[in-house]
């Protein structure tokens, strides 16, 4: 329901739109925006699979003979991509909407993964990568805020966490895909890499009719002034809710915001204001968490087959054999533990995560600088320590998009994923691809360790400064811009 009062600075309306929607039952239109908007992850995990399974195939192809230091490039390729589409998508999807960018977004990516397949030099590779990227990175800003604004805050929590983790799903796809058509004699020498790229594209086209039947998100309705179109929007949710629901709403106390329409676009200049002036202590937790865990994760799993080939002498078409366990170790953390970070709470959850996953992964490189692993057990040992970083990463997204105002979190999330991926998803997986080429296992022990260190710092970060968002409405943790009247 919605009211309209005149101020002296314009029409002010106040809606109760946030709060209906945080009330509301787990539906059958909550499953449905988990798996239309939740592929991009799937998609994205099998990208950066396929990219590591493949490694060796293209460092063997006859028409790329890539070396293992433009096994990395192209890795960062990617991840510069990623980074570039998420700000300028993360931008656009704050001032068009959520839902005009899901097109375009997966758009850029089906064409980009598509052409990868047809590369023959390592220059065309990197731009094919870098466009590849640069689709799923724009998906990551508008679609983390929509999921956020369209899921009950009691869910919100252990949604996305699966959602983030169920990167990992794609990348046991990735990983199987690898194992069949990499297979000897299955396709010619330059072929299986090739097929192993065109999945992607062929798995996205089937998510343009999901995402057909999504609607915008209502939140973002309402801060343009468009109250009754987010109305009818809220009261279609609420129908599909309330006809196949098998618990009560929720006993969420009513609330109401207040909204000043104006024809103003919130950008840059007021994400900066509320990085430095209103949340700074939040920018600052966001850009350690998002920086830590990219750094961690992109340095080792971009850079997963190298090791297995060069220090186990696993042949890249057994790799895929071998990211398989991790892969389910990866998607089970967040499964697992997701739910408790609705009811234990956020802070103590992600410094719980953050903490194990560097304490683990410290122990893993001592093994491993000692050479007392095998390549099944090193497998094994990698499986565990990211059963905790999977959850501490996907964590890290949810932060963010909690941490900042309606108007600018898709553009904020694009700002956090660009600063931390860019600090240590691109150097990482160069770094990484450097230290393999020198085939000592101190040298890359030493990374594994600076790794665990960040995650430790991260760790304690959480702990003394994170943000208590368990259960609670999105509005109430960042007040809408919009909510303040416009200066004349």
């Amino acid at each position: 329901m919605q009211s309209s009062t005149q101020t002296a600075s314009g029409t002010a309306i106040t809606t109760d739109i946030p709060w209906r929607l945080d009330r509301l039952p787990w539906s059958r239109f909550h499953t449905l925006v988990v798996v239309a908007l939740g592929i991009t992850w799937i998609l994205d995990g099998l990208e950066v699979t396929l990219a590591g399974s493949v490694s060796g195939a293209l460092k063997e192809s006859p028409a790329l003979a890539f070396t293992d230091m433009q096994v990395g490039i192209s890795a960062s390729a990617y991840v510069l991509g990623a980074v570039s589409g998420s700000l300028v998508f993360g931008w656009l999807a704050d001032r068009l909407g959520r839902k005009k960018l899901f097109t375009i977004t997966l758009l850029v990516y089906l064409a980009a993964t598509a052409a990868t397949a047809f590369s023959n030099n390592f220059m065309f590779f990197l731009l094919c990568r870098f466009f590849t990227g640069a689709g799923i990175g724009g998906e990551y800003s508008a679609i983390n805020s929509a999921i956020q604004e369209l899921i009950p805050a009691r869910y919100r929590g252990h949604t996305d966490l699966v959602i983030n983790g169920s990167f990992w799903v794609g990348a046991a796809l990735g990983a199987l895909g690898a194992i069949v058509l990499l297979q000897p004699g299955l396709l010619p020498p330059d072929m299986g890499w090739r097929v192993a790229f065109g999945i992607g594209a062929v798995l996205g086209l089937g998510v343009l009719l999901l995402r057909s039947m999504l609607p915008e998100s209502p939140r973002w309705l309402m801060t343009r002034g468009r109250i009754a179109e987010a109305e009818a929007i809220v009261a279609s949710i609420e129908a599909r809710a309330l006809a196949h629901a098998h618990e009560p709403m929720a006993d969420v106390p009513p609330h109401r915001v207040e909204i000043h329409p104006r024809d103003e676009n919130f950008g840059v200049r007021h994400l900066f204001e509320s990085l430095f002036k209103h949340y700074p202590q939040r920018a600052a937790v966001s850009f350690v968490l998002m920086t830590s865990q990219a750094f961690f994760y992109n340095a080792i799993f971009f850079t997963y087959a190298l090791v297995l080939g060069t220090f186990y002498g696993i042949s890249p078409d057994k790799v895929g054999l071998y990211i398989l366990p991790f892969a389910i170790g990866n998607f089970l953390g967040p499964l697992l533990l997701g739910r408790l970070f609705d009811s234990v709470g956020r802070r103590p959850m992600v410094a719980f995560t953050y903490a194990m996953s560097g304490i683990l992964l410290t122990v893993t490189a001592v093994l491993f600088d000692r050479g007392l692993l095998s390549a099944t057990t090193q497998t094994l040992a990698w499986s565990v320590v990211f059963f905790f970083a999977s959850a501490a990463a996907s964590s890290a997204y949810l932060t963010v998009g909690e941490s900042f105002p309606l108007e600018i979190r898709a553009l904020a999330i694009a700002a956090f994923y660009t600063l931390g991926t860019g600090a240590g998803g691109i150097a990482g997986p160069w770094l990484f691809g450097t230290l393999i080429g020198t085939g000592e296992r101190s040298a890359i022990a030493a990374g594994y360790g600076f790794g665990a260190v960040l995650m430790i710092i991260a760790a304690g970060v959480a702990w003394r400064w994170g943000l208590a968002a368990e259960r609670r409405s999105l509005e109430s943790l960042a007040k809408p811009l919009s909510s303040r009247a416009p200066s004349k």
